[in-house]
């Protein structure tokens, strides 16, 4: 892997870790979950053979600290963290996008607000539950995380709030994970999943509700839909983070782009995810 250059910008209330490598015009990777900067290190490389590409913690997350710890966290603040990098390094021409999960969110923020710093953006399953019919269940869903969180801790919370997702939002009272067996990763993983791990009670507490409860413009997205692709995993189906992807790709008469894997394809598949990206940002 290609060690990148490493940068500090300071923003509203923070100051935000970033990585550059590669030549050309620029990508934005925007991290979702407890995922920073690292997540994208299985496709940074690939994808540097053709563009200058950045990737970076969000506030609050690894190495992107906040002045107030306790600091409330929004989508809006989050799209101008990325709009800044945006300006910082590519500030006459617009940039190619690509958001996942709650980093989705913030994407599909930014291209609303700043359409002209956007030449193309994909969206990989952006939870934005508020567009779905039943959005009320889901409202439901984060509450429980939340009092999970307040009465008996992160881990709870944490099998309440993968449950819903798994079963697109309803947990029928059953919050226990699947066993999954131990896995032994290679150093450089497993320092990257300790810091996921370190991200977590923040990401819980701070970043999903805000983040779930958002609302998109979905009239201003379809006037810019001609440069919005929304994508899912081919073995999401069914579950909460495709639904609303494929509920606006309905509503906006745009394709739904499949990539492979599920929810966190561009782990599990990185090779695979990274070529078909490569080609969602060229069309």
């Amino acid at each position: 892997m290609t060690d990148p250059t490493i940068g500090n910008l300071r923003v509203n209330g923070a100051t935000l870790h970033f990585e550059v490598r590669g030549h050309g015009p620029l990508l934005l990777l925007i991290p979702g979950g407890a995922g920073g900067a690292a997540s994208f290190d299985g496709i940074a490389d690939d994808l540097a053979a053709e563009y200058t590409v950045a990737t970076y913690d969000p506030r609050g997350m690894s190495g992107s600290t906040l002045d107030d710890p306790g600091a409330e966290q929004s989508v809006a603040e989050h799209a101008d963290d990325a709009l800044r990098i945006l300006e910082l390094l590519s500030p006459d021409v617009p940039a190619r996008v690509f958001g996942s999960s709650s980093g989705g969110i913030t994407a599909l923020h930014l291209l609303t607000a700043h359409p002209e710093r956007i030449e193309r953006l994909v969206a990989h399953e952006p939870p934005v539950v508020e567009v779905l019919p039943d959005a009320p269940e889901h409202r439901a869903l984060i509450a429980r995380v939340q009092e999970t969180l307040r009465g008996q801790g992160l881990m709870p919370a944490m099998a309440e709030f993968a449950a819903g997702l798994k079963r697109g939002g309803d947990t029928g009272g059953d919050t226990t994970p699947d066993p999954k067996p131990e896995i032994s990763l290679p150093p450089q993983a497993a320092a990257r999943a300790e810091r996921t791990r370190a991200n977590l009670p923040y990401f819980v507490e701070r970043i999903v509700p805000s983040f779930m409860s958002y609302t998109p413009d979905t009239d201003r997205l379809e006037a810019l839909s001609n440069r919005l692709v929304l994508a899912c995993g081919q073995d999401s189906h069914g579950e909460l983070p495709y639904r609303p992807a494929a509920f606006l790709a309905e509503r906006l008469n745009t394709e739904l782009l499949h990539f492979p894997g599920g929810h966190t394809g561009l782990t599990t598949h990185p090779a695979e995810f990274a070529k078909l990206l490569r080609k969602a940002l060229q069309a």
